[in-house]
């Protein structure tokens, strides 16, 4: 007799922890769906996206200035910021190590777009994010190890002008250009000369 209410008792306890963790699990669901739907709604909007992202470097940068502080933080800031800038300006396939169709190098060479390792939209999204993260870790004092800025300062600057310098390199050597502004534009209104040749019967 004592079996039946014991085990109705275990029955009744698992439905009763598992509803909060249901509950939890569709409410998060819920946030990261509508947070993912205004993601999606400020993708057309490019020049909105990094004037905001502006306005959050700044305050971070003020905040940084007031307190004195946290220079480590934005040592390692800098440099997450390099690695997100060095996969922007760089081509999705790595010309020295694809197999596949490679980038042109002549203007008889078919046309490709340039592609990017990181789209802009989540090169904006990174930088936004981690700025976001920083500004948050400036008001925990666990993180404000005290260093010498200065040398942070000039050892990420010499980071910059040699990773710079290679990819310019790079991009000299394999002849592409990671920005679309003044290149020419295929729109379909314009049929090439070749193209009208192409279409002539053969005999």
């Amino acid at each position: 007799m004592e079996t039946g209410p014991t085990g109705g008792g275990l029955g009744g306890d698992d439905l009763s922890q598992s509803y909060p963790a249901t509950a939890i699990s569709r409410w998060s669901f819920e946030v990261s769906r509508r947070y993912q739907h205004v993601l999606d709604k400020t993708v057309p909007h490019i020049l909105y996206r990094w004037i905001a992202c502006l306005v959050l470097v700044l305050i971070y940068a003020v905040r940084v200035y007031f307190v004195q502080g946290f220079y480590i933080i934005t040592y390692g800031l800098g440099i997450y910021l390099l690695n997100l800038l060095m996969g922007f300006l760089s081509p999705q396939v790595d010309p020295e190590m694809q197999d596949g169709p490679s980038l042109p190098t002549r203007g008889s060479d078919e046309f490709r777009p340039f592609v990017r390792r990181l789209p802009e939209f989540k090169f904006w999204y990174s930088i936004t994010k981690a700025f976001c993260i920083a500004f948050v870790m400036t008001f925990f004092s666990v993180f404000d190890v005290p260093v010498f800025w200065p040398i942070l300062l000039f050892y990420w600057l010499m980071l910059f002008i040699l990773t710079m310098k290679r990819q310019i390199l790079h991009m000299i050597k394999y002849k592409y250009v990671p920005f679309s502004f003044g290149k020419q534009r295929y729109d379909g209104k314009k049929a090439p000369s070749t193209e009208s040749v192409n279409l002539l019967p053969r005999d």
